[in-house]
């Protein structure tokens, strides 16, 4: 090797190096800050002003709590003996798993930088496939679960397919299999609502456990594993990036296509989840209405890259916006705005969520 070679080896090391430094710094700007060694006998005017950074962070992370407790406040003056009480709690907290499950199927794909908007269809044909099996086909309750889940497994692989291994744009491909996949649910469906019936698989999500029912806690323990795997395992350090910045992760020998695929069938798993969720807590579902689920999930995805990590995709923003959304819009309810304000609040939510998430972004790569 002559040493012009070397030296442009020396080179192309030292970019990718960089360049997960870099991504490194756009993942984790505070932990960053926060375990650089200072200097010993700091001057007052630094401490007051790391100080005043940390402050500042803790506003830019956690800002939409503040509203949030502001929003219920005002809510709770407005009408103190319709908004204070135990019910209103348990709606705000108790009726929206299944949109969480969605709204984390969403994140899978948009934590490594890629998009899908069949999660939606998935969720409604996996809801249709179980009272259709269990109650026309009287095929046994957990069977039809496990083939629901198997159908969504399908629907993944799908998307991946055409996506990371042929190379069509995931807009155009996940726009016409979200369309496929609902009309598959109203083809086996026959346009109809079915419903089913059993109580123990009823109790699975709505038996109460201090005041809340099961379905809460399932959709807490996977915002809080998500975050867990995307913080502390390898794999959630890959996919973080992958999100960053996919070549320089293709670079670094991540194995990017794998884990761009691997969230298509793991999105579409979740959402699978959800439709099983939705079945268990309703008693049915309605095919149609699938594509009534997709605005609110999006909307609680981006709201929730304007908390706990300001400017990313991450599972416990996604968590707090599904029942800050929520308590806006029961509090609406409550007020007397029915029918367009769910719609409108949702709308509204998501334009205002995008916006900020691009102003935290823009601001977080100019510090």
């Amino acid at each position: 090797m002559t040493l012009s070679d070397q030296g442009d080896v020396t080179t192309a090391h030292q970019n990718i190096v960089d360049g997960i430094d870099g991504a490194m710094d756009g993942v984790e700007p505070d932990r960053a800050r926060d375990t650089a060694p200072g200097p010993t006998g700091a001057h007052p005017a630094n401490a007051a002003r790391k100080s005043g950074d940390r402050v500042r962070s803790l506003a830019s992370r956690y800002a939409l709590l503040g509203v949030w407790i502001l929003m219920a406040g005002l809510y709770a003056v407005m009408m103190p003996h319709k908004f204070v009480n135990v019910s209103t709690f348990q709606a705000i907290f108790g009726s929206q798993s299944a949109l969480l499950f969605l709204a984390v199927s969403a994140l899978c794909t948009f934590v490594v930088g890629e998009f899908d908007l069949s999660f939606a269809s998935v969720m409604g044909l996996s809801a249709t496939i179980i009272p259709v099996l269990s109650t026309l086909h009287h095929v046994n309750l957990f069977l039809a679960c496990l083939v629901s889940l198997g159908v969504a497994l399908c629907c993944g692989v799908l998307n991946a397919v055409f996506i990371v291994k042929l190379g069509v744009p995931s807009l155009i491909v996940t726009l016409g299999t979200a369309s496929l996949f609902l009309g598959i649910a109203e083809l086996i469906s026959s346009s109809t609502i079915v419903s089913v019936s059993n109580k123990t698989f009823t109790k699975m999500a709505l038996h109460n456990v201090l005041g809340l029912p099961l379905s809460f806690y399932y959709g807490l323990i996977l915002c809080a594993g998500f975050a867990y795997v995307l913080a502390w395992m390898p794999i959630g350090r890959h996919i973080v990036f992958v999100g960053a910045n996919r070549e320089v992760a293709r670079l670094a020998g991540i194995s990017v296509d794998r884990i761009r695929a691997g969230s298509y069938i793991v999105a579409s798993l979740v959402a699978g989840l959800a439709g099983i969720l939705l079945v268990a807590t309703v008693g049915g579902f309605d095919p149609t209405a699938s594509s009534s689920y997709l605005l609110p999930a999006l909307a609680a995805v981006f709201l929730g890259t304007a908390i706990v990590m300001p400017g990313q995709f991450n599972p416990m923003g996604t968590f707090l916006g599904i029942y800050f959304l929520e308590t806006g819009i029961l509090g609406l309810q409550l007020l007397g705005y029915t029918g367009w304000v769910q719609d409108a609040f949702y709308g509204a939510g998501l334009v205002l969520a995008v916006t900020v998430a691009c102003v935290v972004r823009s601001r977080t790569r100019t510090a």
